[in-house]
């Protein structure tokens, strides 16, 4: 009788790669206080752009596990310490509430409790390239005469947007 083929145990399906850097990220920040990476890198949706500007997320403060509370007690919440540019300090506590609720709801769970705030300059993050120019009418227009024989309307529209920014001729630099 013939042995068994031994297949090795090391296979793994492919990954995509932001599950990897994750892996690789969370434990750095769980130095800092964060369960994972969510808060920092999701800080432009949780603040808004206008805050994200002048604050950012230094680290969550837990509170201790005394003696005297019990194990079974449900986890106090932590406390968010942000760095903010001076004047924006007064507007950051008034809406302190807020971005507990949003950083909360993004977790799903109460994470955060209060906020504290460090006054210091912030690391300024890199805008986003400005995309293309909006088609001009007379593209729009070439564009809607080349698809009309389409009878399908979400088809016709997609194909008149894709033909605009085709027909639109890029600024000269």
């Amino acid at each position: 009788m013939a042995a068994p083929i031994k297949r090795p145990l090391y296979r793994r399906a492919a990954r995509p790669l932001a599950d990897l850097i994750g892996d690789t990220i969370d434990p750095l920040l769980a130095k800092q206080g964060f369960g994972e990476s969510d808060v920092i890198f999701n800080w432009d949706e949780i603040a808004g752009e206008r805050l994200c500007a002048v604050t950012e997320p230094l680290k969550l403060q837990w509170p201790s596990r005394g003696p005297k509370r019990s194990p079974d007690a449900p986890a106090e919440p932590a406390t968010l310490i942000l760095r903010v540019e001076g004047a924006f300090a007064i507007e950051v506590q008034h809406v302190a509430a807020i971005l507990c609720e949003r950083i909360n709801a993004r977790l799903g769970w109460r994470c955060v409790g209060k906020i504290a705030l460090r006054q210091g300059p912030v690391e300024r993050r890199a805008k986003a390239p400005a995309g293309p120019p909006p088609p001009s009418a007379e593209a729009i227009a070439a564009a809607g005469k080349l698809s009309e024989g389409v009878t399908d309307d979400g088809l016709r529209e997609a194909l008149t947007r894709l033909g605009a920014r085709v027909l639109t001729k890029p600024p000269l630099k």
